[in-house]
């Protein structure tokens, strides 16, 4: 066997894993690491500005295309707790990604060393686990057993924290016969199937609710093709949308308090039997667990156990992968189908439609300082099917999930249930670094921009193109809509004037000079007309500059974005459109 450096050994593991790219940033305690991949030569390494960009990189870098696993690399200290909001937006979403950190020497944890501090005990909470590495010749097994548990299950995040002298001592380590090590996923059994379709079978106006564990299998295509099969509607969830094309006569919208549509709540409300996989019945989703059960049953798969009934009972859980239930729900359907025993649900089917034809939100505003809805009009006209849009929490992320289209998995990429601002920019340097080519479109307000700004230089220096979206009304918009059940306006504002940019009134930043000035490439736009010209400008610039281009839109300072407390209370702040239902149309059944 070799005989090598434990460091050298985690950086062959890291290969032999599949592993050709990394986020981070450089220091003392993980120096060692970082010479043996600079020996390597063969990693790639985006530096960031900040080590809690590096985890979002390295979250956007996973959630980009099918098998990748982001890593985030730091060094000790407040590199390792820096990664703590990066591991928690991963394990909220079931996104792995593999966190590495330096430490003080082993004979120095319990001193009080120069930023030594318990990593793991920090992290244990927000990982499937996080250890310190004690024995050097574990440490290429500590790297094997991580990206098992990775991959394994539920997917999520791994910390390994590693002690300067634990990286420079030698191993013997044979990574010639390196294996990975086989992942675990469980499977729903035909008898569990068959008992779940016979309830569909038995119901008159069933949906399937798709949530992001189908995305997580890659299993997409089966989830169409399952729906297809029974002429089922569909119901993504936020972290399932894509799964099925908005344009798919099956798709009926998406459900919620906040990012859904008119449409979506409104058949969900209808319905009599609900089929969820891959997703948790997330909070607002739901609303009241009483709405949203109310009248109908419900059978639940998920790849975790403890899923199972953590928000409700369903009628019947199974605990499975979702890409290994679609098989076996395919298998056992089309048998069944050829055997006449599903009911006709074209009636249904052409109800949903009906609805998803007709009931929407008006969008073509005109009015100057803009509304945020036209902004969403314009990007569904200039951004076509392939785009692949990245956001994270704000009216800005209601308001898209509301307006925007998306027509493919992993093409809306969004941290759903952690929602940490400033996590938008540098997700989608991530998924740029996963995918030179896919057409990228950020989306953020104000605020959640002016967290993690400085990693645009990121994308200038690594040459990171994207155009990044920016809806601007120096406000903490969604704070001060949820502010007026308390009667209040505080500590909300952003607006302030400028001394050094008088030409942008009371909207404080000045985001352009601020992009220019990390090397980046910005236009600002005041009036809806102009969107358009701006968007075709900021393509020109991405293609000639390979940069980051922000297209700042200015908006009105207060909009009230549609939303409420349960499925069956959402408030419309803005005129609403009913439109006639064309009976003309194609019924997919």
């Amino acid at each position: 066997m070799a005989r090598m450096t434990a460091a050298e050994a985690a950086v062959r593991v890291l290969e032999r894993e599949g592993i050709d790219v990394c986020f981070g940033v450089p220091g003392a305690a993980i120096n060692p690491f970082y010479a043996a991949m600079q020996r390597r030569g063969t990693m790639r390494h985006v530096l960031a500005r900040h080590v809690e960009g590096a985890s979002h990189m390295a979250e956007g870098y996973t959630r980009a295309n099918a098998g990748n696993i982001g890593v985030c690399i730091g060094t000790s200290g407040p590199a390792g707790t820096d990664m703590i909001t990066g591991l928690y937006s991963a394990i909220a979403d079931s996104i792995p990604i593999l966190c590495i950190t330096g430490q003080a020497p082993r004979a120095r944890l319990h001193k009080e060393d120069f930023q030594a501090i318990n990593v793991p005990d920090i992290a244990k909470p927000v990982t499937k686990w996080a250890l310190t590495v004690l024995e050097p010749a574990q440490v290429p097994y500590v790297f094997q057993q991580a990206f098992h548990l990775m991959r394994s299950g539920r997917p999520g995040p791994v910390l390994i924290d590693l002690p300067i002298d634990v990286q420079m001592a030698e191993i013997e380590f044979d990574d010639e016969t390196y294996e990975p090590l086989p992942v675990y996923k469980p499977s729903a059994t035909r008898a569990q199937v068959e008992k779940a379709l016979a309830m569909f079978a038995a119901a008159e106006r069933p949906l399937v609710v798709a949530g992001g564990g189908i995305i997580n299998a890659d299993a997409s295509d089966k989830l169409v093709e399952f729906a297809e099969l029974l002429g089922v509607p569909v119901i993504p969830t936020l972290m399932g949308w894509g799964t099925i094309p908005d344009d798919h006569p099956l798709m009926a919208g998406m459900v919620g308090l906040q990012t859904a549509h008119r449409y979506g709540n409104a058949t969900m409300l209808q319905s009599d039997f609900v089929l969820g996989i891959g997703n948790r019945w997330a909070n607002r989703h739901t609303g009241s667990v009483e709405v949203y059960t109310k009248g109908r049953k419900f059978v639940h798969v998920d790849i975790e156990p403890t899923q199972i009934g953590r928000v409700f009972m369903p009628d019947l859980g199974i605990v499975s992968d979702a890409g290994a239930a679609l098989d076996m729900f395919i298998e056992v359907a089309r048998k069944w189908k050829a055997e006449g025993r599903f009911k006709d649900l074209g009636g249904w089917v052409k109800d949903c439609q009906g609805r998803k034809r007709s009931m929407h939100r008006r969008s073509d505003f005109d009015q100057v300082p803009m509304k945020p809805q036209r902004v969403y009009q314009e990007m569904n006209s200039a951004f076509g099917k392939d785009t692949t849009y990245v956001t994270t929490i704000g009216l800005s992320q209601i308001a898209g999930a509301q307006f925007l289209h998306v027509y493919k998995p992993r093409h809306w990429i969004n941290c759903g249930q952690a929602g940490p601002l400033g996590w938008t920019l540098p997700a989608a340097l991530g998924v740029r670094v996963a995918d030179p080519n896919r057409r990228i479109v950020a989306l953020s307000g104000d605020y959640d921009f002016q967290f993690m700004i400085e990693e645009l230089a990121v994308g200038a220096q690594h040459k990171l193109p994207y155009i990044h979206v920016l809806v601007n009304n120096a406000y903490l918009g969604l704070i001060r809509q949820a502010q007026r059940a308390f009667q209040m306006d505080f500590q909300v504002q952003l607006s302030f004037e400028n001394i050094n940019a008088p030409e942008i009134g009371v909207y404080g930043v000045d985001h352009v000079a601020v992009a220019e000035g990390l090397g980046c490439k910005a236009i600002r736009v005041t009036e809806p007309d102009r969107i358009q010209e701006a968007f075709a400008q900021a393509q020109a610039w991405m293609d000639e500059y390979q940069v980051p281009v922000v297209v700042e839109l200015v908006l009105e300072r207060v909009t009230n974005i549609s939303m409420g407390t349960d499925i069956d209370n959402v408030t419309e702040f803005e005129e609403t459109l009913d439109l006639p239902v064309e009976e003309s149309e194609t019924v997919l059944v």
